[in-house]
C-alpha cells in the first residue's frame, strides 16, 4: 500500500529561508514559544503521527465508509483509536489561547499541522478541521459565558465543532435560509430545520459536537440581511461542563459520495432544539465569515495536499515502471526496457505536480504570516490592526482556494495518468486521490463563487483596483532587487511584466463592465486562474532566488535541493506560466458568445 512522507525538507526551506519563520515569529506576543527547536520537534512528532497513523488508515477508511446505525454515525475502524491519540496528543489546542487550555502558539502552526494531516488522510483531518473553525467563531464572536462554556472542551478535543449553512433549497445563496430561531423567553432559542452537506455532522469521535448554525429571528429582514448565528449543542452542557441531556438535533441521512467517503457529510434535522444567539441580531452572516475564511484556508490545503501525496507517489512508481526506451536512445541497457523517468512526457507531468504541491504551498506559507498578525490583532483588541491583515488576507483567500484546488484536481489526474491503467484500480490509492480531491473546489464555495468575490467584491466593489495595485506593488519591489543577477534576471523580468498586465486588465474590466455588468462575472474564473499563477510565479521566484543564494553562500540543504529549487522554478515559468496569457485573452472576450444564445436554444433533443 502506498505511503505518505511528510515533506519536512520543504518546509523547513520555506520557514527559515524563504520566509524567515523564526524572524516573524518573535514580532508576535503568542510566538515567544515558537522557538526554532519548538517549531522543528512539532513538526517531527506530527509528521511521525501522520506517517504512522493516519496514512495507513487513508484507504481502508474509503473502502469502509461511514455508516449511519440507530441515528448514530459510526466512523471506520482505527479512526477513533487515531483521534483518541490525536486528542492525547495536544494537537487540536496547538494555536487555541492557554485561557481554555490551548498551548497559544502562532495560527500558522495550526495550518502547518493541517497540512501533513490533510495530505496524509484528508478525510480523518475534516472531523478536528472543522471544529477549529467553530472554535475560532465562538472566541471571536460569543460571550465570556459562551467561550468558558464550550472552547474549553472543544480545545482539548472532547467536543467537536461544525459549521451549518446549506439547505435543500440553497447552497451559497444563504438569503434563502429558512431555519428558524424562536426566542424562548429564557435567553435561549428553539431552532427548526434541516441543514445539509454537513461535514462532520454526526460522528463517534467525541462526545458532544456543538454546531454553529445559520438561522432566521421572527421578523427578520428578507435576504441576507435577516441572518443570525447560533449555537447549537448536540447534548446541552450540563452546570459541571460535561454532557447533560440530548438536544434536538439528529443526523437524518448520510450523502452518498464520489469520494472522502470517511468523512460524515450528514444531513441534520434541527426539531425544537435549543440553540444561542452568538453575535448581534440578524449579523450572521458577518460572524459566520469568520468561519469561512478559515475553511476556505483549509480548503486551499487540499489543492496542496493531493498534490504532493499524487506526486510523491508517482515519482516512485515512475522510477521503477520500465516501458519503451527513451527517444533519445537507451539509458538502461541492462534492462528490457527504460524507466519512465526517461520519457519527457512523464517528466511533464511530474514536473507539474512537483512545480503546483511547492509553489502551493510557499502560497500557503505566506499568507499563513498574514493569518498571525490578523489573529494576533482580534485577540488583543486591535481593531485597526486586524482589519488591515484580514482585508490582505480576505484578497488572497480566494486566489488560495479557488486556482490552488483547481491545480490540485489537475496534479491528481496527471498521477493517474502517470500510472496508466494501475491509476484506474483502487489498490495503487491513485484513483482515490482524484475522488477525494474533486470536491475541493466545491465546498466553501465552488471555483465560479471565489473568481466572483475576488473580481467583484475584493477588486472591484470594496477596493476599485487597489487590492491588486497593493499586491502587485509587493511582486514588483522584489523583482527590481533581482534584476541585476544573471540567475534571476529572467524571473524578475517576467514578474515585472505580469505586474504591470494585472492592473491593465483589472482598469480594462472595470470600464468594460460600466456598460455591460454581465463582464464581471464572464471575466471572473479567467481573473482568479490569472491571478493565481502570477502569486505563484512570484512564489517560484522567491524560492529561486534564496536557492540561489545558498548555491554561492552555502545552506542547510545539499547542492542538489538547491538547484532542483530553481529548476522547477525554470520549469514553472517556461511551462505553466504562459497558460496566464491564455487567461488574459479570455477574460476580456466580449460576453456576447456566452449570452447570445437563447436558453432554450442550448439544447435540441428528439
Amino acid at each position: 500500500m502506498p505511503v505518505y512522507k511528510a515533506p519536512l525538507r520543504d518546509m523547513k526551506f520555506l520557514l527559515n529561508d524563504v520566509f524567515d519563520y523564526p524572524k516573524h515569529y518573535t514580532s508576535l506576543a503568542s510566538g515567544e514559544n515558537a522557538t526554532p527547536d519548538i517549531v522543528d520537534a512539532i513538526l517531527a512528532e506530527c509528521a511521525r503521527f501522520c506517517e504512522e497513523q493516519l496514512s495507513p488508515l487513508y484507504q481502508s477508511g474509503d473502502e469502509e465508509g461511514c455508516i449511519l446505525k440507530d441515528g448514530q454515525v459510526l466512523t471506520p475502524k482505527g479512526y477513533k483509536e487515531a483521534y483518541n491519540q490525536y486528542r492525547m496528543g495536544g494537537w487540536q489546542g496547538l494555536s487555541a489561547p492557554e485561557e481554555y487550555g490551548g498551548q497559544g502558539l502562532p495560527a500558522s502552526m495550526g495550518l502547518l499541522k493541517q497540512e501533513m494531516m490533510g495530505t496524509a488522510n484528508w478525510s480523518f483531518s475534516m472531523y478536528p478541521g472543522l471544529s477549529m473553525g467553530a472554535m475560532n467563531t465562538i472566541f471571536l464572536h460569543g460571550t465570556d459565558n459562551q467561550k468558558h462554556t464550550y472552547l474549553p472542551a472543544m480545545t482539548e478535543g472532547r467536543w467537536a465543532g461544525t459549521m451549518c449553512l446549506t439547505e435543500p433549497q440553497c447552497g451559497t445563496d444563504l438569503g434563502q435560509v429558512k431555519t428558524k430561531a424562536e426566542p424562548r423567553g429564557d435567553g435561549s432559542y428553539k431552532v427548526t430545520g434541516t441543514k445539509i452537506f454537513i461535514s462532520s455532522g454526526d460522528h463517534d469521535l467525541t462526545e458532544n459536537i456543538v454546531h454553529i448554525v445559520l438561522a432566521r429571528l421572527p421578523d427578520a429582514p428578507k435576504g441576507t440581511k435577516g441572518i443570525s448565528l447560533f449555537i447549537v449543542p448536540k447534548f446541552l452542557p450540563d452546570a459541571d461542563g460535561g454532557v447533560g441531556e440530548r438536544n434536538g438535533v439528529s443526523c437524518g441521512n448520510l450523502e452518498k459520495k464520489m469520494g472522502i467517503n470517511a468523512s460524515a457529510t450528514c444531513v441534520l434535522n434541527f426539531d425544537d432544539a435549543t440553540g444561542y444567539l452568538i453575535g448581534p441580531e440578524n449579523e450572521g452572516l458577518e460572524c459566520m465569515f469568520t468561519f469561512m475564511n478559515t475553511a476556505r484556508i483549509g480548503t486551499a490545503i487540499q489543492g496542496v495536499g493531493p498534490a504532493e501525496l499524487s506526486y510523491q507517489w508517482a515519482l516512485e512508481y515512475a522510477k521503477e515502471r520500465r516501458s519503451m526506451r527513451a527517444l533519445s536512445g537507451k539509458k538502461d541497457p541492462d534492462h528490457v526496457a527504460d524507466s519512465l523517468m526517461h520519457h519527457a512526457d512523464v517528466r511533464r507531468m511530474l514536473l507539474t505536480q512537483k512545480a503546483i504541491a511547492e509553489g502551493g504551498r510557499a502560497m500557503l506559507y505566506d499568507a499563513a504570516r498574514l493569518a498571525d498578525h490578523m489573529v494576533e490583532g482580534h485577540t488583543a483588541g486591535d481593531t485597526e490592526k486586524a482589519a488591515k491583515y484580514d482585508d490582505k488576507l480576505g484578497f488572497l483567500t480566494p486566489i488560495l482556494k479557488g486556482f490552488l484546488t483547481e491545480l490540485g484536481n489537475e496534479a491528481a489526474s496527471l498521477g493517474m495518468q502517470v500510472f496508466g491503467g494501475h491509476g484506474y484500480i483502487r489498490e495503487h490509492g491513485m484513483e482515490q486521490i482524484a475522488r477525494d480531491t474533486r470536491i475541493a473546489t466545491l465546498y466553501e464555495g465552488t471555483t465560479g463563487i471565489q473568481a466572483l468575490d475576488l473580481l467583484g467584491r475584493k477588486v472591484l466593489l470594496t477596493t476599485k483596483g487597489g487590492a491588486v495595485r497593493g499586491f502587485t506593488a509587493r511582486i514588483a519591489n522584489f523583482a527590481r532587487k533581482h534584476l541585476t543577477n544573471g540567475r534571476l534576471r529572467p524571473f524578475a523580468l517576467e514578474l515585472l511584466k505580469l505586474t504591470a498586465q494585472w492592473n491593465l486588465l483589472t482598469m480594462r474590466i472595470m470600464l468594460a463592465a460600466r456598460k455591460d455588468r454581465d463582464l464581471v462575472s464572464s471575466a471572473s474564473y479567467d481573473f482568479l486562474m490569472y491571478s493565481g499563477y502570477v502569486t505563484m510565479a512570484y512564489m517560484w521566484a522567491r524560492q529561486a532566488a534564496v536557492a540561489a543564494d545558498r548555491l554561492d553562500k552555502g545552506g542547510d540543504e545539499s547542492e542538489a535541493f538547491y538547484k532542483a529549487k530553481l529548476a522547477t522554478a525554470e520549469f514553472y515559468y517556461e511551462r505553466l506560466l504562459p497558460r496566464a496569457q491564455a487567461h488574459a485573452t479570455s477574460m476580456l472576450s466580449p460576453t456576447r458568445s456566452l449570452m447570445q444564445t437563447d436558453s432554450d436554444d442550448m439544447a435540441f433533443t428528439g
